[in-house]
């Protein structure tokens, strides 16, 4: 026989339920409405490329619209406060490279965001190796031919990068702190422009993030020096690393990574993190392989690691370079 307290019992235990599990607080039923991924960059790139890959295999998963809203210029300074600024409630998420997060930081004097206060990790989704690429193959056969001419000539030997603070920027940096080289960064207004005067041979070299190269690199057009990479490439795999070229410490990835706005319910991190490791199946892995990228999901914590580590690496490389912040 139901008594007056049990029935009551049973009822306050079925309200709790509807609680927790209503589309107010985000749980139980997320997503019920379409999802919002800022890109702060341009359509056509790798870290836009990779957003929209993702976005399908979510919709399919999890049966909501994952839409991808570019919002490029400043570096950044437009998408990332976008989402920072938006209700943290699972509808809103960026797709990010690593220098939004990390080398801004350092780079400019100010951010209209906070990298570590203003955002939730979801996932590391890929790394993509830096490599070191040249034109003449028979000036600069190797690695190790590189770094001696860069010595014997201070300061002479060009590289391209796709602006201050950017990831062939900070390659650059990296091979002339931990190699005690010095050379000349010819900084342009994207990555284009820089591996164009790479290919006509107007700067010396690049420090590439490996898909831009990657082309280039197939076609015999540019030379590859070596991976900043501690494994070598499955789409190169006679390129040596930097250290089998005896060139340690050397390694360096323009990663991207996935993040909501922070104090966004850990339930919903948890169900969009196991959803990005679903979603990168054995097809998923195997297109971005074509294109030199390596797929490599993380967990939250992981990932706010990486972002706490590279900030610092960065501001080393940055304040060894003497550049002044923008």
């Amino acid at each position: 026989m139901l008594t007056r307290r049990k029935a009551l019992h049973i009822s306050g235990a079925f309200c709790a339920s509807s609680i927790l599990t209503s589309p107010t607080w985000g749980q139980g039923v997320y997503p019920d409405r379409p999802v919002k991924i800022i890109v702060g960059l341009p359509a056509g790139g790798s870290v836009d490329m990779i957003a929209r890959m993702l976005g399908q295999k979510l919709n399919t998963q999890l049966g909501q619209s994952f839409v991808v809203d570019n919002r490029p210029g400043g570096s950044g300074q437009i998408g990332m406060p976008a989402v920072a600024k938006s209700p943290a409630d699972g509808y809103t998420l960026t797709v990010s490279p690593a220098s939004f997060l990390t080398t801004n930081v350092s780079v400019f004097q100010s951010l209209a965001y906070q990298p570590e206060a203003d955002f939730m990790p979801i996932s590391r989704l890929v790394n993509q190796p830096m490599v070191l690429v040249v034109k003449d193959k028979q000036k600069y056969p190797t690695a190790a031919a590189f770094l001696a001419a860069a010595k014997s000539n201070p300061g002479s030997i060009t590289y391209a990068s796709s602006g201050d603070g950017s990831p062939q920027h900070l390659g650059g940096l990296m091979f002339e702190t931990r190699t005690q080289a010095r050379m000349l960064h010819v900084p342009y207004k994207g990555g284009a422009l820089a591996v164009n005067d790479t290919l006509a041979g107007i700067v010396d070299a690049m420090f590439a993030v490996l898909p831009e190269a990657l082309p280039h690199i197939q076609s015999g057009k540019l030379h590859a020096l070596g991976l900043m990479s501690p494994q070598r490439s499955p789409v190169l795999p006679n390129v040596p690393t930097m250290a089998e070229g005896g060139l340690a410490d050397l390694n360096l990835s323009a990663w991207i990574g996935m993040l909501a706005p922070a104090k966004t319910p850990r339930p919903i991190i948890d169900q969009l993190n196991k959803a990005v490791r679903t979603a990168m199946d054995a097809e998923f892995k195997a297109k971005l392989a074509e294109s030199g990228i390596e797929a490599a999901p993380s967990t939250p914590e992981e990932l706010q690691r990486i972002i706490t580590a590279d900030i610092k690496l960065h501001a080393e490389l940055v304040k060894a370079s003497g550049m002044k912040a923008l």
